[in-house]
């Protein structure tokens, strides 16, 4: 398998033995061996791991630096007619002064060296005793092994078979300095970033260094790959415990146990496709190379064939909802204090209205009259100003009704309830429709007669009209034009329905009801949680139960939200989606199902549109948000051509 923009790379920390170039060359070509059999693409070793660190006064040796030189060689050559690229430390000789540098090693080729910029020269640290600054170089090649090799800090590697793979290199202390090298990499297209650093233990050092590595990915919007020394560094009078992180964007994708007596070794794929969207959609990244006039990079291209492996990394389901249970608790409790903040703030701002929601037992109405009993009570006001409406029509059933009703009573508000069945009757006789006829307008009809009885009712009473509809719902178009569509405050309108239930459970366990009826309202919200998804548009089956279940009609909403996420959030091809969703539910759908699904998402994701054009206004609360004044300007009357002729492109294997 081969998903465009995925690279692999790999963090390693061999064996060491302080001096003995030998068995350190040895130990990393064991490493890389590896590493290719892995099909890395990119591994990093630690800072000066040919001699290792802690040789200090030894790194004026000219037999130490002359074997360092070979060593570099035999890993060179070894490389040749292999995948992947390395990137190994060692002590370098120029001209008049010894450099503490990194060679990036490829197919038999030194493709650039880079000399370490700062030198650190406090508390345990005498570097600029042994070394000169990468700004001190008055060349920017030098010639090594009968070729001209380019060196310097200012060198961003580019791939050209694999032009995601843009990468830069700084060292140890670079990192740690005001503006790092990788900064001026980074603005001028490394996508990723390798650190080669030994940095010692010493208390707390290990977060401390965990948040500049997770910071710098962020700022940069790159991965970072980072591998420290380990054991087998003289521990005279510190101790190096190997630290190796993959960080990407922020977050830390990998990090090994620190204080390993033997080596370690770890890979990840890294989607750099996501980074790039992520910078060509961020105007901030872009304004800082103005910044950059005064460092230009030079570019060293090599060619990496691309190989087909199988993917080495998490792909999440569920990217809408954390799949740790207490960061989804955080996400919850952040995500209804929006909501409710939201509320509370157009509430006050139009002069404390009261709340108008139509309640019909599903999902989504029971999380926006939550959302409206919280936000009553934050602004000391009496629940009963929230009048809840339950409007049964030709497919209310029994259960869907009782827990509307009941839930309206354990939470003290005002119930009104007004069938619409025969409202909708005199509608059909006016347009002449045959109400035997269970097609768009018998089922729009509904939506509209019930709509119009909530605005009527917000104009008598002096209230606005809380909407329900949530972030999947409105992607899909999944609700009726100036019906369930329109309010006057869309509370769940960025809410995906893969994590509205989360919510409402969440909000049971958190005591955000009364705690006089505590049990009787859980009860109430357990059953809601466990009903099918549907308008309750058609007619109940013989038994009573629900007949029109949404996920039946238009497919799986956990399999659209992953649709949704990737496409609005990265720009992503329908077929890397398609094999991104093979993967995360290899288990649950099989292709032909994701396939006609896919395509059921798209079409109406374009159609659609124009609902989204005029959606009412409503709180974003994440990186997804459909609202035509946020996140997503789109022509109403846009084709979604080219992206299904993508889609028909794609290989179903039966």
């Amino acid at each position: 398998m081969n998903l465009t923009g995925y690279s692999r790379v790999a963090t390693a920390t061999p064996k060491l033995l302080l001096g003995d170039i030998i068995h350190n060359t040895n130990e990393i070509i064991t490493t890389y061996n590896k590493a290719n059999h892995d099909n890395v693409d990119l591994l990093v070793l630690p800072e000066l791991s040919v001699t290792g660190y802690t040789m200090a006064d030894m790194f004026h040796q000219r037999l130490l630096l002359d074997d360092s030189l070979a060593a570099i060689s035999k890993i060179k050559s070894h490389t040749k007619n292999k995948h992947s690229i390395v990137i190994v430390g060692f002590p370098f000789l120029v001209e008049d002064a010894v450099y503490n540098c990194a060679a990036v090693i490829q197919n038999d080729t030194i493709l650039g060296i880079i000399p370490k910029s700062y030198l650190p020269t406090y508390n345990e640290y005498y570097e600029t005793r042994w070394f000169a600054s990468a700004n001190m170089l008055m060349t920017d090649t030098v010639s090594l092994f009968d070729t001209q090799v380019p060196i310097g800090a200012d060198l961003i590697f580019t791939g050209i078979e694999s032009p995601y793979l843009k990468f830069g290199v700084e060292i140890c202390e670079d990192l740690w300095a005001p503006i790092p090298p990788s900064t001026h990499q980074a603005l001028q297209g490394a996508l990723v970033i390798a650190n080669l650093s030994a940095s010692n233990e010493l208390i707390g050092k290990s977060e401390y260094r965990l948040d500049l590595i997770k910071n710098q990915s962020a700022r940069m919007l790159s991965s970072y790959i980072y591998a420290s020394s380990g054991f087998g560094e003289s521990s005279t009078d510190v101790t190096y415990g190997g630290h190796c992180i993959i960080a990407n964007n922020g977050n830390i994708v990998k990090e090994n146990n620190r204080f390993s007596l033997d080596a370690t070794y770890q890979y990840t794929d890294i989607d750099l496709e996501k980074l790039e969207y992520d910078r060509y959609h961020s105007n901030t990244h872009r304004e800082c190379k103005l910044q950059e006039l005064t460092f230009i990079c030079r570019k060293v291209e090599f060619t990496q064939l691309l190989i087909q492996r199988k993917l080495e990394t998490y792909i999440d389901s569920h990217p809408f909802v954390p799949s740790d249970i207490k960061k989804r608790e955080l996400r919850c409790e952040e995500i209804f204090n929006i909501q409710t903040t939201a509320l509370a703030k157009r509430l006050t701002h139009i002069g404390t209205p009261k709340a108008i929601i139509g309640i019909s037992g599903g999902l989504d109405s029971t999380l926006a009259l939550l959302v409206s009993v919280k936000t009553f009570d934050l602004l000391k006001r009496d629940r009963k100003e929230i009048i809840g409406v339950t409007m049964p029509g030709f497919g209310t059933t029994d259960r869907t009704y009782n827990n509307a009703i009941n839930l309206m009573k354990a939470l003290h508000i005002t119930i009104l309830e007004i069938p619409i069945r025969d409202a909708v009757k005199q509608h059909f006789k006016d347009i002449n429709h045959d109400i035997n006829i269970h097609n768009l307008t018998y089922e729009n009809s509904q939506a509209r007669e019930r709509t119009q009885i909530l605005m009527d009712l917000a104009g008598k009473h002096g209230g606005i009209v809380i909407g329900t509809g949530d972030l999947s719902e409105l992607a899909l178009g999944w609700a009726t034009f100036n019906g369930d569509h329109m309010s006057m405050y869309g509370v769940n309108s960025s809410i995906p329905k893969s994590l509205v239930k989360y919510l409402v459970e969440w909000v049971s366990h958190n005591k955000e009801n009364d705690a006089d009826n505590e049990a009787l309202v859980n009860e109430i919200l357990t059953d809601v949680l466990k009903t099918p998804v549907s308008p309750e548009l058609l007619p109940p089956s013989e038994n009573g139960a629900i007949s029109q279940k949404t996920e039946e009609l238009i497919g799986p909403y956990e399999l659209h939200d992953f649709f949704l996420y990737n496409m609005l959030r990265y720009g992503f091809y329908p077929t890397k989606i398609f094999t991104l969703a093979k993967i995360a539910f290899n288990n649950t759908y099989d292709d032909k199902t994701i396939h006609m699904w896919m395509t059921m998402f798209y079409r109406r994701f374009f159609s659609q549109q124009f609902k989204r054009s005029t959606l009412p206004d409503g709180p974003k609360v994440g990186s997804i948000c459909l609202s035509p004044r946020g996140d997503l300007r789109m022509p109403s009357d846009s084709t979604s051509a080219l992206w299904l002729k993508n889609i028909e492109s794609i290989t179903i294997i039966s």
